[in-house]
């Protein structure tokens, strides 16, 4: 379940970014029920975008913000109790790596569903009962 973390340059640290990624993956897992599911914490990937400051926007002007992408198959997060407590912790997360140095206000969050048979991992197509059977054990 891929997560993009978008940052400014000299917002976080090396080591700041690494605690902000397992921070968001550790996020997911929990607020899916599926903390320690060895097929899902496989599967929760992602990147951190860092750009030159210039590159980061808010109201048209440079600033110091944070985005945090979350990208997952319909059947996840499904519930809005499960999408609030996600970007909340995933506020949570950005904002304590960052150490002060971001405000809370410039940090946003936004999950984006892929739909019905449209996910892929290592060259398969999962449809949604695919995948809660890999996420049960239930299949090879």
């Amino acid at each position: 379940m891929p997560i993009t973390l978008t940052i400014p340059e000299g917002l976080l640290s090396p080591s700041a970014q690494a605690e902000a990624f397992a921070g968001l993956t550790e996020a997911v897992l929990e607020v899916s029920g599926l903390d320690g599911n060895a097929f899902m914490t496989s599967n929760v990937v992602g990147s951190i975008n860092v750009l030159p400051k210039e590159h980061v926007l808010v109201a048209g002007k440079p600033a110091q913000a944070a985005f945090v992408e979350l990208k997952l198959p319909e059947i996840a997060l499904a519930t809005p109790e499960t999408k609030r407590a996600f970007i909340e912790k995933a506020t949570d997360v950005v904002e304590r790596a960052a150490a002060g140095r971001l405000r809370r206000e410039n940090i946003w969050s936004n999950i984006v569903y892929a739909p019905e048979g449209a996910w892929g991992i290592a060259g398969r197509s999962y449809s949604n009962a695919d995948l809660v059977s890999a996420i049960t054990g239930s299949v090879a």
